[in-house]
């Protein structure tokens, strides 16, 4: 049986890692010639690279954001779901079988491991669900 800092932890460490890869890393990035050639080399136009940035950074920010709860952040997660497995089949048909190929299943595996853990963490009692912080403040 897991203890609730391991919940905690586990959850918060794959959608940091999330929120860093799919929000931070597009906002900064898509701009880039590497990320313009990157769509144009799948056969992407180029107003799908800002359409998937404007989605991702949202969504992203939906996942660790506390007051998006519920059927809004389960939306979230399908939608990196579809995101990954998308990328996993696009430089799969495009590049064939290689690192980059599986790259966007490594990193769904981490989304999917966030997803369980986020549900763990709402099957725990409200009281060790809070922070210090907001015990104190209660």
């Amino acid at each position: 049986m897991a203890t609730t800092r391991t919940i905690k932890t586990i959850y918060w460490a794959s959608t940091g890692f999330i929120f860093l890869f799919e929000g931070v890393m597009p906002a900064l990035t898509s701009h880039t010639e590497v990320a313009v050639e990157g769509i144009k080399h799948l056969g992407y136009p180029d107003y799908f690279r800002v359409m998937l940035t404007i989605f991702k950074v949202a969504g992203a920010l939906a996942l660790i954001l506390p007051f998006v709860k519920g059927n809004a952040k389960e939306w979230v997660y399908a939608g990196f779901g579809i995101d990954f497995i998308s990328a996993f089949v696009s430089h799969w048909a495009i590049d064939g079988f290689g690192g980059q190929t599986i790259f966007p299943m490594v990193v769904f595996a981490i989304l999917v491991t966030s997803h369980v853990y986020y549900h763990k963490l709402l099957r725990l009692p409200v009281w060790q669900r809070q922070t210090t912080r907001e015990k104190t403040a209660a």
